[in-house]
């Protein structure tokens, strides 16, 4: 979404080059949050542009309906909102038995409870750090020490469950972050999408994560 989209094969070369681990394609729907963004196209798109790795982050209504279409435009995740799920064991589920990597997000409002039976069915937990829908927002006070109580869970079930993170990702709250347990970090204005060169951007930001996570 923070991309140049006149550019796209560009700036996505630009992040091969510089070692991103995956492509995180916000989808929203004018539903379930106030606005419209990237669909099928765009990661079919991607997909013939680079070999990154393409997560599908579905902020929309009924996800259960556009599952396998995701997964055959080139998805090997597909993350589902718990608030978007009338059935959410049988969605994770779905996307699994589609061939992708299942995962659960929540809004920053939704109690961490929410996903107290998802767990053994989800290989990452989404954490949104700021409420869906817009790029440039601040991160919503508690986000660390959510993201610090749901790492704790995890470790006492054993689960091998990663923990992403969304929203205001600047140097200081990804090194928050990072220390309160989190290990995905989806990069957008407040890091590396703010003009000059991506792979230059990209590299400079995780050198100072580096740094901050020893000052806290």
């Amino acid at each position: 979404m923070c991309a140049n989209l006149a550019r796209l094969e560009d700036d996505l070369k630009a992040l091969e080059q510089a070692g991103c681990d995956e492509l995180h394609f916000d989808v929203m729907d004018g539903m379930f949050v106030p606005n419209f963004t990237l669909g099928f196209g765009t990661i079919e798109a991607a997909r013939r542009s680079c070999g990154i790795p393409c997560t599908a982050h579905l902020m929309i209504t009924r996800p259960e309906d556009y599952i396998e279409r995701f997964v055959e435009a080139g998805c090997s995740t597909v993350v589902v909102h718990a608030e978007a799920c009338t059935h959410a064991h049988r969605t994770l589920t779905q996307i699994r038995d589609a061939g992708a990597s299942p995962g659960i997000a929540i809004n920053p409002a939704t109690p961490l409870t929410k996903l107290e039976y998802l767990l053994d069915l989800a290989d990452r937990v989404l954490v949104m750090t700021v409420d869906p829908g817009y790029a440039g927002q601040t991160m919503i006070r508690g986000a660390g020490e959510r993201v610090k109580i749901l790492r704790e869970n995890i470790e006492y079930r054993n689960r091998p469950v990663h923990i992403e993170v969304d929203g205001n990702i600047n140097v200081e709250n990804a090194a928050i972050l990072s220390r309160a347990g989190a290990d995905i970090f989806i990069l957008g204005t407040a890091s590396i999408f703010h003009g000059g060169n991506l792979a230059e951007n990209f590299e400079a930001f995780k050198k100072k994560v580096v740094v901050a996570r020893e000052l806290i």
